[in-house]
């Protein structure tokens, strides 16, 4: 096991940035930068131990900071928040007061705002512990960016373990509630980065998802997948039944998960490569999209990306949870601690 810090280039505020990359003993690495927690890279080996990239990113700080990249920011790798997913008119309504958040997404708030945590610099700390290493971020977010209410303290723990196993967990406290949805919003392409991932077998572990209208934004309803193009309760390509969406897949699953166990959530599997993803969370709800926005730009390595060249799965509560008392709750009281942890394990098979 090892980690290495390394210097990943400057903001255009002159703020330095870091790069950590972390070796488990089997050969797997992963690349963090403080700046939005983002994943650089994750290589892992195929079924005859070559090494490749299997998250869509960058090879330097210039390329997530670029007009290219932002114009059509598909938000590679970050840190989402402090809340993921969508809000409806970028309103909610907490203790009596109405809260207006920017509209960047649409007639809807995404992610968190113009400036979420994904383009903030977060203070980073070396973790070694027995059979892992990681990096510890944090955050203090103030009271009142991007208009939401109190100071709130984010940690996230970014581990590797020997087991080929990447976890993230996320601690949350608050001096005012606030409503609070942390994800991470890595698309994966098990293909070592080539192609799109139509080809990949996605399967996802329950048999409803949350009911959408014309603008993204749940209804309340919360309805079956099956005999619809959104059953992956067992095994099967991602394009087989994507020509009827015209965005591709952009739905949030919901997986029963009110007890906030680690469940076992969804498999992604590539043939060709061998390579095998399995997704655990603490989550209520798993967003599947597969990069239909994605911008034609040059990433990782120099690989050609576009439309469908990663698919994202983000463990988080549902989308518009604060305008939604029907849903589980993302709201955070002072005194209390938000935590949920989310894990992808890396394996082959031949």
């Amino acid at each position: 096991m090892l980690i290495t810090k390394s210097s990943f280039g400057k903001l255009q505020n002159g703020v330095e940035v870091s790069l950590y990359t972390l070796l488990n003993d089997n050969g797997v690495e992963v690349a963090i930068t403080n700046y939005g927690g983002i994943v650089t890279s994750i290589k892992t080996p195929d079924k005859n131990g070559v090494l490749e990239n299997v998250v869509l990113g960058f090879n330097s700080l210039e390329g997530y900071i670029s007009d290219e990249y932002l114009q059509g920011y598909p938000y590679f790798g970050c840190i989402i928040g402090r809340f993921g997913n969508r809000i409806a008119n970028g309103r909610f309504t907490l203790n009596g007061k109405e809260y207006r958040l920017a509209i960047n997404n649409g007639p809807n708030h995404l992610h968190g705002g113009n400036v979420g945590f994904d383009r903030v610099v977060w203070d980073a700390e070396e973790v070694v512990q027995a059979g892992k290493v990681g990096v510890k971020l944090s955050y203090l977010s103030p009271d009142g960016e991007e208009n939401y209410p109190g100071n709130l303290k984010v940690t996230v723990i970014y581990s590797l373990s020997d087991d080929n196993k990447f976890g993230i967990e996320y601690f949350a406290e608050t001096d005012k509630a606030t409503p609070v949805n942390l994800t991470q919003h890595s698309y994966f392409n098990l293909a070592g980065g080539r192609g799109d991932i139509l080809g990949h077998q996605l399967q996802i572990f329950c048999d409803k998802r949350t009911q959408l209208n014309e603008n993204a934004i749940p209804t309340g309803g919360i309805i079956p997948v099956e005999g619809t193009a959104y059953d992956f309760r067992e095994l099967k390509p991602i394009g087989k039944d994507i020509a009827g969406l015209p965005d591709g897949y952009d739905r949030n699953f919901v997986l029963g998960n009110e007890k906030g166990e680690l469940i076992h959530a969804a498999k992604l599997v590539e043939s060709n490569s061998g390579r095998v993803m399995d997704v655990f969370t603490t989550e209520v709800g798993l967003q599947l999209y597969t990069g239909f926005w994605i911008p034609e730009i040059k990433g990782y390595d120099g690989a050609q990306y576009g439309k469908y060249a990663g698919v994202a799965l983000e463990a988080q509560h549902f989308p518009d949870s604060v305008n939604h008392p029907e849903f589980p709750t993302t709201i955070l009281n002072p005194g209390g601690q938000y935590n949920q942890k989310t894990i992808y394990r890396f394996s082959t098979f031949h």
